[in-house]
C-alpha cells in the first residue's frame, strides 16, 4: 500500500471550504483535470479517467458534522482517501488531502500524485476565494 497527504491553508471558515469541496456539481472545479465525479444515488458515484478511459464505481460520502469527505473504489479496492478540513485562527482552514492505493497497478507514482494533490488544492483555495470574496461584497 502506497499513501500520499497533501494540506494547505484556505481563506475561509471551515464551513465554507468543506461546503465547497463536498458540492458534486463543483468538484470538477477543483479535482484533477482528468478526474469527473457524476452522481449516481448517493454515495454511489462514477469516476471517469480521462488517461485511461474508463468509468470506475465508486462510493463518496460528505460528513458535514466532521468536515470530512471520504471516497474509494467500491468493486476493485484499488484506492481510498479523504479530505479533511480544520478551522484555524483568524477565520481561516486548513484543509488535507490523503490518498491510499491499495493496488500497485492504480499509483500513477509520487510526483504525478503530489502534483495532483497541490494543484487539486491551489484549485480548491480559488474557488473558495471566489466564494469568499463574493460573499463579502
Amino acid at each position: 500500500m502506497t499513501e500520499y497527504e497533501r494540506s494547505q491553508t484556505m481563506p475561509g471558515p471551515p464551513e465554507q471550504v468543506f461546503d465547497q469541496a463536498a458540492n458534486i456539481g463543483q468538484m470538477g472545479d477543483w479535482l484533477p483535470g482528468e478526474l469527473h465525479v457524476r452522481a449516481e444515488e448517493l454515495p454511489a458515484v462514477t469516476v471517469h479517467e480521462d488517461r485511461t478511459d474508463e468509468d470506475t464505481s465508486a462510493l463518496l460520502r460528505a460528513r458535514r458534522d466532521q468536515m470530512r469527505i471520504e471516497w474509494g473504489t467500491r468493486e476493485q479496492g484499488g484506492y481510498a482517501g479523504w479530505l479533511q478540513v480544520a478551522g484555524i485562527d483568524s477565520g481561516a482552514s486548513e484543509v488535507t488531502v490523503h490518498l491510499s492505493f491499495f493496488d500497485a497497478g492504480h499509483d500513477p507514482g509520487e510526483e504525478q500524485v503530489t502534483g495532483a494533490l497541490d494543484d487539486s488544492l491551489r484549485r480548491l483555495e480559488r474557488q473558495v476565494r471566489l466564494r469568499v470574496d463574493n460573499a463579502a461584497g
